[in-house]
């Protein structure tokens, strides 16, 4: 599957790679829902159910966090430039 991914997004047009981001950051939200609905229903005596649910509910808002900041960082390259500013 990594080289189908590979091979995928490579033909996508630069242009749709940040639709496709936000459409990521969406689906690892309902991940993390589902993370947090699933520790919720745990019982209070499985340990080891609730370290797997709180290790899952951090990593997902990591992933989710992590995305939209780049997706945010990828839009503003498409903003114009005042006049005066240099780019570097």
């Amino acid at each position: 599957m990594i080289f189908v991914g590979i091979e995928l997004i490579s033909h996508v047009p630069s242009v749709l790679h940040t639709p496709l981001m936000s459409g990521a950051n969406a689906i690892h939200g309902v991940v993390l829902i589902g993370a947090i609905i699933v520790m919720g229903n745990a019982s209070p005596d499985d340990t080891l159910s609730l370290v797997f649910g709180t290790l899952a509910v951090f990593v997902g808002t990591l992933n989710v966090i992590g995305g939209f900041v780049v997706t945010d960082r990828m839009l503003e390259m498409f903003k114009k430039k005042p006049k005066g500013e240099k780019v570097s």
